[in-house]
């Protein structure tokens, strides 16, 4: 599958994330961290835009009531953000006396609830969490004593919720009802100590297979949850890879993102296009990315 791989963007992105595509415009809608900057890339068009915001900014969910409202989450919290105007309207944040964390990857369920996790920016103490913001704006802790919340993903029939803590290299899956959004028993599902890299971020295919990007390890992986076999890789020339989500009208395209963050001199000689978008196409297709409903 390297073959069929593409660069979209040599955005140079410093920590590029959060890759989400919007179906309904086939706008594909991702996040330079560190760069404080919401890009935007047209599918259709190849046209690329950019918002420079004032803080960090980890994830962009478009809201299903307006194609020009969005909901992010910055280092300090859970925002609205009108994509024309520019404009920031808080929402909550429910970690303001933790001044070492910061929010990072968010994804919205089957119900339109935004689900974001934080992380300790050492990496190393517990004191980030996972959290739900509803329908009605009610925030809710859901896991507790997390390194780095990252990627989410959840089953087709909305049974399971996995989740990933990336210092901990594994994924665990948690029983899910939809319809509360409480979740029950968790399990450890795959085990990362001996990949390269460690996980990040991640996406579930229409096969029910979990695709994940490897930080420091150069590629996505695609694995078998039921059974906890890696099935497949597909190699990248960028040692830091984020995250992935399926996209295109068929949601047959596979974007990733990668990050130039954490690279000296001579690795970014050796991996210029670091930080880019990318993209391969693939003969599975992905499922549709859920939108804020509030």
């Amino acid at each position: 599958m390297i073959e069929d791989l593409e660069l979209v963007l040599d955005a140079k992105a410093m920590l590029g994330e959060g890759p989400c595509w919007d179906f309904r415009n086939n706008i594909l809608y991702w996040v330079d961290i560190e760069g404080k900057k919401v890009h935007m890339y047209n599918h259709i068009s190849g046209e690329h835009k950019q918002v420079q915001l004032e803080r960090e900014v980890s994830a962009i969910i478009p809201c299903i009531k307006k194609d020009t409202e969005f909901i992010v989450t910055l280092d300090n919290g859970f925002h609205f953000l009108n994509i024309e105007t520019e404009q920031l309207d808080f929402i909550a944040d429910p970690e303001q006396n933790l001044e070492y964390n910061r929010f990072n990857d968010g994804k919205c369920d089957a119900y339109g609830r935004l689900w974001a996790g934080t992380m300790c920016r050492d990496g190393k103490t517990k004191d980030a969490a996972l959290y739900c913001l509803d329908n009605a704006g009610k925030l809710t802790k859901k896991i507790s004593h997390l390194s780095i919340s990252n990627g989410m993903a959840w089953t087709s029939n909305n049974k399971y919720l996995y989740h990933i803590d990336t210092p901990a290299q594994t994924v665990t899956r948690y029983e899910y009802d939809v319809e509360t959004g409480n979740l029950g028993k968790a399990k450890r599902i795959i085990d990362f100590l001996e990949e390269e890299g460690f996980p990040d971020g991640m996406t579930i295919d229409s096969q029910g297979m979990l695709w994940i990007a490897h930080y420091g390890g150069g590629r996505v992986s695609r694995w078998n949850p039921e059974s906890g076999e890696k099935l497949t890789e597909i190699l990248l020339p960028a040692p830091n890879v984020t995250s992935c989500t399926f996209g295109g009208k068929k949601l047959n395209e596979l974007y990733i993102t990668t990050a130039r963050s954490g690279l000296d001199e001579e690795k970014l000689k050796q991996y210029p296009q670091s930080g880019g978008l990318y993209k391969v196409k693939l003969d599975i297709t992905g499922i549709k990315t859920y939108l804020y409903q509030n």
